[in-house]
């Protein structure tokens, strides 16, 4: 095989070869050995495959439904090149037979679309939008396998790791964000056999680089020059984009401007100074001295008074997790989410505030039981020691680390002065600079 990407080279009988690969995927699963002709891309994701419990009995798990789906292909980036994928594929896809689908970067289904009578017959396996095609989930399959490498890949016949999708032959690539890099998900194609030949991955791949162009020219440049962002997750010392230009705050003035930035009708000196300070001894002075100290760092003008207030709109990565999760995108407001806010505040609006965003978060994540998004809570500098999201972890994916993680934590919970270990706000992790 020239090119191990490629499910077929061009004269090979698909007969025999679902014939060998049959017989390949029995003795993998029976003595976990790969034996030829099993290509090299489908060999190492066979190993994650069994390594992250899949059966190949199992089925996909649908996860979104009805508003959740809705809410959170709204908020996708994909959403924007949905018409393009459907211009350039979806004539190919009905004509022959075939279905176009889009996933996340979690493996879920967002869009099939194509063929009725193939929907009908993909479905019966829940290759449907909602449903989870992760390969820690189904296994190797193009759409997961594509996501999980971050390159186009094709999966012919009994290449599937789970039985029940072993008819079928697909093609995927990933989708990039054009100005971060970080992979949005995967667009595909799924059908019968003919879709092994090279031509269908080279297109498929010629199709997300379209969209990735397409995201370019859709997507605004990251800062503009009326534009102010406020970055406050997960680090002690907020930055501020004003002007085209990066303004890293002090930690009061990083809590002030978290605070007029919820706040765009503005704050008296007195809703100021009870937001800011425990101790009611600080006197008004002391809050207006430390405005005038914060003017002085600000673009000219953006800092108003009587009521303090910014005198120009601010996106803040508050916001961000706040308006995602408020629409059911939790996976996009995971992604959002880079920490605890201003971990070492203790003003007392900053703490509320901090401890409603990582509670309503984790609630959604619990709720959600989605294994990869619990993992990454779980393993995370604020989220080591979170019991209630390790229990939620251990009953969707109740691999041996995750139990004997879980194990642990309960018997520091039951050790004397272990009792609160498990409410992950209470437990501040140093911030990242």
């Amino acid at each position: 095989m020239t090119d191990p990407w490629v499910a077929l080279e061009p004269g090979t009988d698909p007969v025999e070869r679902v014939r060998l690969l049959r017989r390949a995927h029995e003795a993998f699963t029976e003595a976990g050995t790969v034996p030829r002709p099993v290509r090299s891309v489908v060999a190492d994701s066979w190993r994650r495959s069994a390594r992250a419990g899949v059966v190949p009995d199992g089925t996909a798990r649908v996860e979104l439904t009805d508003g959740d789906l809705g809410s959170y292909r709204a908020e996708h980036p994909l959403a924007r090149v949905m018409p393009l994928f459907r211009e350039l594929m979806g004539t190919f896809a009905a004509d022959g037979e075939h279905l176009l689908a889009v996933c996340d970067a979690q493996g879920r289904l967002l869009w099939v679309e194509g063929h009725p009578v193939t929907r009908r017959q993909a479905g019966r396996m829940n290759f449907v939008p909602g449903a989870r095609w992760s390969e820690t989930a189904v296994g190797t399959n193009a759409p997961g396998t594509a996501v999980a490498v971050d390159r186009p890949v094709q999966v012919f016949a009994a290449e599937h790791f789970i039985r029940r999708v072993q008819p079928w032959t697909c093609a995927a690539a990933p989708v990039h964000d054009p100005r971060t890099g970080r992979v949005l998900g995967a667009v595909d194609i799924t059908g019968g056999d003919g879709l092994a030949h090279p031509h269908s991955l080279g297109f498929v791949q010629a199709v997300a680089r379209a969209a990735e162009s397409q995201l370019a020219l859709l997507t605004p440049p990251k800062v503009m020059d009326d534009t102010v962002e406020l970055t406050a997750l997960g680090r002690d010392e907020a930055q501020l984009l004003a002007g085209g230009r990066k303004i890293r705050l002090s930690r009061r003035h990083s809590e002030i401007l978290v605070l007029l930035a919820r706040h765009p009708e503005g704050l008296t000196g007195d809703e100021l100074l009870c937001a800011l300070y425990e101790d009611e001894s600080v006197t008004p002075v002391t809050l207006r001295a430390e405005m005038a100290r914060l003017r002085r760092v600000l673009e000219p003008g953006l800092l108003g008074s009587r009521p303090y207030r910014l005198t120009a709109p601010v996106e803040s990565d508050v916001a961000v997790v706040e308006r995602r999760l408020g629409t059911g995108a939790v996976a996009a407001a995971a992604a959002a989410y880079a920490g605890p806010l201003l971990p070492g505040s203790g003003a007392p609006a900053v703490v509320r505030l901090r401890h409603r965003l990582a509670d309503g978060l984790r609630a959604a994540l619990i709720a959600r039981r989605d294994p990869d998004l619990l993992a990454d809570w779980a393993r995370a500098a604020w989220g080591e020691d979170d019991l209630d999201v390790w229990r939620a972890l251990a009953t969707v994916r109740p691999t041996a680390a995750v139990r004997a993680r879980l194990e642990a934590l309960e018997s520091e919970l039951s050790a004397p002065g272990g009792l609160l270990r498990h409410v992950p706000r209470g437990r501040e992790r140093p911030a990242r600079p």
